[in-house]
């Protein structure tokens, strides 16, 4: 199955339109007690969220994922820092790109896959304001090339 795939829970809808993605990771997340169940019932959002590597190790910041409602006692705080499982190589790659000025871990989308909470993180370089509306205006043409062709279609 390729990485990416599986029934999405939440996704970073602003990543890209913020960072130019270079690459993509799969990584695992570790959860505590009712968080999966949370999840399961697409429980969680990603904005704000981001990944960030800490003596050798990439954690989760800032995202949040609601309390389950039967979880009681048992539940978790919302916001906690959550650890990414990945290769070593993986990670030590990582260290290499995040030292490089720009470069930030972006958390893309969550899903399900086999069971397992899969998060798939890019790699980002961060876009200036021009790069951004250059890229709405490559949208908003590719639209009107659609929307003119399907008119032509029609008649």
């Amino acid at each position: 199955m390729p990485k990416g795939t599986g029934k999405v829970i939440a996704q970073n809808k602003k990543a890209n339109h913020d960072f130019f993605i270079e690459e993509t990771y799969e990584t695992g997340i570790v959860l505590q007690g009712t968080e999966i169940k949370s999840l399961r019932a697409g429980r969680a959002n990603m904005k704000d969220s981001y990944a960030k590597v800490q003596n050798g190790e990439v954690f989760l910041h800032n995202m949040h994922i609601s309390p389950y409602e039967q979880g009681n006692r048992y539940n978790h705080d919302p916001l906690r820092t959550r650890k990414l499982l990945l290769h070593k190589r993986e990670i030590s790659k990582l260290i290499g790109y995040t030292k490089e000025t720009g470069y930030t871990l972006v958390p893309l989308k969550i899903y399900l896959k086999n069971g397992y909470a899969k998060l798939l993180l890019g790699l980002g370089k961060g876009k200036k304001q021009y790069d951004k509306r250059e890229d709405l205006k490559q949208k908003e043409a590719k639209r009107d090339i659609e929307r003119a062709f399907r008119d032509r279609m029609k008649e």
